[in-house]
């Protein structure tokens, strides 16, 4: 038996596909070539967060911090873990622009850098050989991600991209290695220079929105500073004047980097200010003192702006700041988020 789903983007359009006994709603979706916005595929990471409007269904296992209490409550499901008993109705966070309804494009790309930056992060770059079609230009909007295969087609992971578009088809990759990650125990111990890897992408409904000369505040968390240095570069890029702010957090001090990056973004951007976070400083720590989500709260405390924020780190964070900005009186609609969990 088949149930009819009906999904309204953030923009108002409206997608139908149908779905079977015992079929999650994004391997249903993707049955029908319309591939929703997901990454883990498992509810593992939550960026297919989706709101239930309408029809009975079964929420399979998932993790506490893609899909908190308080969001089931509020009716939030995982696409990727929904299984409809009835014909559904839900309403999603992405806009119709970011579905894709023809496969994603895969290609082969070789290992150019690899460099160790601070805090066991990795800087990887990748360049893309020609493709037929799509030549060497690596298309994609600033936010978004692309999957990375290793060398023996063994282990993907999926990681934001930190440069912008380019007809040189460098991607650029922050990655923190985990100490029992399996992608990570490849760039520790097995990568080299030459290796060819598979590129699945772009990927992802979490990118730079064009809201007139609204500000802007990014706020990351660790390596979730990737897709913020892409759009921070967009707006190098295209010249644009609005009002920016990032907030960048981590641990410690050894944790930092990419902090002359930073500098350049702001030189390049005058309008840009920064406030780099530390949460646990040593005495001759002169920055910010605390948590990215506690600079978000003083910076919205101390701006009569409601600015479109953005968000990119652990799931925690994600929720703290977006509690944050509901308390500062932010319309959710300004708010975008992409959580992730260690891989």
């Amino acid at each position: 038996m088949s149930h009819h789903i009906q999904l309204t983007t953030r923009d108002g359009q409206q997608i139908a596909f149908d779905c079977e006994d015992g079929e999650d709603l994004v391997s249903a979706a993707a049955r029908s070539t319309i591939l929703l916005p997901a990454i883990c595929k498992s509810g593992g990471c939550g960026t297919c967060r989706a709101h239930h409007t309408g029809g009975a269904h079964q929420l399979g296992a998932c993790s506490s911090e893609a899909l908190p209490a308080e969001a089931r409550a509020r009716g939030e499901v995982l696409l990727c873990r929904t299984i409809p008993l009835a014909d559904m109705t839900l309403s999603a966070s992405f806009d119709h622009a970011h579905v894709s309804f023809q496969p994603i494009p895969e290609r082969m790309a070789t290992l150019a850098e690899l460099k160790v930056l601070g805090g066991n992060t990795l800087r990887l770059v990748l360049t893309l050989e020609e493709d037929p079609e799509l030549g060497n230009a690596a298309e994609f909007e600033p936010g978004q991600y692309a999957e990375l295969t290793t060398p023996d087609g063994l282990v993907r992971r999926a990681y934001s991209i930190a440069n912008t578009a380019n007809w040189e088809g460098r991607l650029e990759f922050l990655i923190h290695l985990q100490p029992k990650g399996l992608f990570s125990g490849y760039l520790a111990k097995r990568a080299a220079i030459g290796d060819r890897l598979r590129v699945r992408g772009p990927q992802g409904a979490f990118v730079l929105q064009d809201n007139g000369n609204r500000p802007r505040c990014f706020v990351a968390g660790g390596t979730g500073l990737a897709p913020m240095l892409s759009m921070l570069r967009r707006m190098v890029e295209f010249g644009e004047t609005q009002p920016a702010t990032l907030l960048f957090g981590v641990t410690s001090e050894s944790n930092l980097f990419e902090c002359s990056e930073i500098a350049d973004l702001q030189a390049q951007l005058p309008q840009l200010k920064v406030d780099i976070c530390v949460w646990k400083p040593g005495a001759g720590w002169s920055g910010f003192v605390g948590t990215p989500v506690d600079a978000l709260r003083q910076h919205l405390e101390t701006t009569a702006a409601k600015p479109d924020i953005y968000l990119c780190g652990p799931p925690a964070m994600i929720d703290a700041a977006e509690k944050a900005a509901q308390a500062a009186g932010i319309p959710a609609a300004q708010v975008y988020s992409e959580r992730f969990l260690p891989t």
